[in-house]
């Protein structure tokens, strides 16, 4: 079956029927027809007559499924939006259905990060380099024979976007008719979208500010106000930078949406998994008690401990992902991380231009 591009009006698909993926596809679904595929029968059986997903009401023109080749039969263009620990292993079970010139553009915030067995990027020992870091997109391009490949991101918190609140994103690719197709079935009223050709950097900067969240939780949960928070967000996007040059990366990209913007959206709103982490520590709770009672994972955890092993391989100053780093994994209370953040000695104001 021959495939067909976006301007034929065949359907788009969306890959992950978690709560991202069910926002996806209702934007999607208002400029045409989508796939919503779930690898689990049960989930797709059950979608399909309620209507409802994650809290969500589906469009109409949403249809669910676990055929995998009937997706990539069916469509041109699709939308990967699973966790960054599944996407390898997702990305080698499509890649037997997937031609040359199918699109993808992934919605997936996280790394993939290949360690000896036994080991976990939040074991100590774990010394990480920039080769050792695997973007979404170069996971893609690895395990799949796709070559047209972008990515979304921004500023796009799920609930308030599935509330039809107005939001803007971020499509990256080194392609611009990916640009372009992307634009076209996503775009609406009440979602703007930008482009952007430097992807890794987009992707970078979707990922790395997940620590800032976390400690921007810690802040709130100890009942600070937008004072301390604009301290956090303005000398975060600074490591954030710092970070992500030293990686081979460049800096443009993080003083936009998905930079500076996904950071604002996701150290502001307690709809943030990662500032709810952060604010529960804040507030007394342990790691493992917030993990055993959290039906989701923050990425920000991961990101924690991948951050700051980065920082340390590259020589990276970066005060305030070390000192989340001991609140997570070494004790340290919030309230003795913020004082040694308030004793530092920062230098030049905006040293990362």
């Amino acid at each position: 079956m021959g495939l067909k591009n976006a301007y034929n009006k065949a359907p788009v698909a969306v890959i992950g029927a978690g709560s991202f993926g069910t926002v996806v596809a209702n934007l999607l679904a208002e400029n045409g027809e989508v796939l919503l595929y779930s690898r689990r029968p049960e989930a797709v059986e059950l979608i399909n007559k309620e209507r409802v997903n994650n809290g969500q009401k589906l469009h109409p023109n949403i249809t669910a499924t676990n055929d995998m080749q009937e997706v990539a039969a069916r469509c041109y263009l699709l939308f990967p939006s699973v966790s960054s620990d599944s996407f390898r292993a997702l990305m080698r079970s499509m890649s037997q259905y997937l031609a040359p010139d199918h699109m993808m553009i992934h919605c997936t915030k996280g790394f993939d990060i290949q360690l000896e067995p036994g080991k976990t990027i939040l074991d100590k020992d774990v010394v990480l380099l920039p080769s050792d870091i695997y973007t979404m997109s170069k996971v893609i391009l690895e395990e799949t024979c796709v070559k047209r490949v972008g990515c979304m991101s921004g500023p796009n918190l799920a609930r308030e976007i599935a509330d039809q609140h107005p939001a803007a994103t971020v499509i990256a690719s080194k392609f611009d008719e990916v640009i372009k197709e992307g634009e076209a079935a996503i775009r609406s009223k009440r979602l703007q979208v930008y482009s952007n050709h430097d992807i890794y950097a987009v992707e970078l900067a979707g990922v790395l500010k997940n620590s800032m969240a976390l400690a921007a939780g810690a802040l709130g949960g100890l009942g600070y106000g937008q004072n301390a928070m604009a301290f956090l967000i303005t000398r975060g996007i600074g490591e954030i930078i710092r970070l992500a040059t030293a990686m081979g990366a460049d800096k443009q990209a993080f003083l936009g949406l998905a930079g500076i913007g996904d950071l604002v959206a996701t150290c502001t709103s307690p709809l943030s998994r990662n500032y709810t982490v952060g604010a529960r520590l804040a507030k007394g709770e342990t790691l493992e008690h917030i993990l055993a009672t959290s039906s989701e994972i923050a990425e920000g955890i991961k990101t924690v401990s991948i951050s700051k092993k980065l920082a340390d391989s590259t020589g990276t100053k970066t005060p305030i992902i070390q000192v989340i780093y001991k609140v997570l994994f070494e004790g340290l209370k919030a309230e003795q991380a913020l004082s040694y953040l308030m004793e530092y000695r920062w230098g030049y104001d905006a040293d990362y231009i």
